[in-house]
């Protein structure tokens, strides 16, 4: 019963205020999160980079509310609740079962992977149409290549990335992504025209620059010049249709990738972290695509890499 300090069956409305103000701070970080500066250090794409994860900051908080019975902060919790259930909770939804048109697989195979044979049978376990795969190295290539002929007959390779395909490929080039002061032998991009059934579509295979959290905070600045120049290639494309597989080393929060996510569209469904792969917290290996929809994405079981596979399926040309 109420008491005379505001108290209803143990509940009180006067305490837990310090947990009400970090409710609201992070209902604030959730949805307002391209309003923290980006200037020095950049926190804001440090933040971008583990966004989702502010889920487990509202689930803390409403332990703590109900640990100290506070309905103060039981009330302040339901707002970034709400607000991460808008951002986010649609990827938690169950896949659509309705088939889609064609299934790709990203994966970073790791230019230390023990095992490239054994890597090549499990992303050709999952049936796709399309494998793409980074930091191929000289001797590693052969062995993708011999596993992976006899379903995907046509592949092409640039530097350290490369395109598997069941369908044709045509007009393949190399994707110049290098960011300032990188010499000619850095190749990690390539374009190809695929000749799928549902008509040519263009598809991309990139992987850009890695960053670093150090004492002068989150070193993004190559990768943010290369996501750059990947987006320019992504909006000159002629193909109406566009397929993006690539480890872009951010998720699609992250603010210094917008000159792609600005132009193509994310998975609907599947958080799919993907990176480390011991303890995944981040998807940074991403299918992409504009003119087409990601249905979902899902992650493989691991491999000799230090990245988990993506597998993805797209709807071509259609919702």
């Amino acid at each position: 019963m109420r008491g005379v300090r505001g108290t209803w069956g143990g509940w009180s409305w006067a305490r837990g205020r310090v947990l009400a103000a970090s409710a609201v701070v992070t209902a604030g970080l959730l949805a307002f999160h391209c309003a923290v500066p980006n200037a020095v250090g950049r926190p804001g794409s440090l933040l971008e980079a583990f966004l989702p994860w502010l889920g487990a900051v509202v689930v803390v908080l409403a332990g703590l509310a109900l640990w100290r019975r506070s309905a103060t902060a039981a009330v302040a919790v339901a707002l970034p609740a709400a607000v991460w259930a808008y951002l986010f909770g649609g990827l938690l939804l169950p896949a659509d079962r309705a088939e889609g048109d064609l299934v790709a697989v990203q994966h970073n195979v790791s230019d230390e992977n023990p095992d490239p044979a054994g890597t090549a049978r499990a992303l050709a376990a999952a049936s796709p149409e399309l494998i793409a795969l980074e930091e191929l190295t000289p001797a590693a290539l052969p062995v993708y290549a011999s596993v992976l002929a006899a379903d995907y007959p046509h592949h092409a390779v640039e530097g350290t990335v490369g395109l598997w395909s069941r369908y044709p490929l045509t007009d393949v080039r190399r994707l110049d992504i290098r960011p300032r002061g990188i010499g000619e032998g850095w190749n990690r991009g390539l374009r190809s025209t695929v000749r799928t059934p549902h008509g040519d579509i263009a598809v991309y295979v990139a992987h850009l620059p890695s960053v670093r959290l150090g004492v002068r905070g989150f070193g993004s600045g190559p990768r943010d010049e290369s996501a750059g120049l990947l987006g320019a290639a992504v909006a000159a494309e002629r193909l109406e249709t566009v397929v993006l597989l690539g480890d872009l080393n951010g998720t699609v929060d992250d603010r210094g990738l917008a000159p792609v996510t600005s132009r193509m569209g994310a998975p609907r469904r599947g958080l799919a972290f993907s990176w480390p792969a011991a303890f995944p917290v981040a998807r940074i290996d991403q299918v992409l695509a504009r003119a087409a929809t990601v249905r979902d994405v899902r992650t493989l079981p691991a491999t000799g890499s230090d990245h988990l596979p993506v597998a993805a399926r797209l709807r071509i040309g259609r919702p």
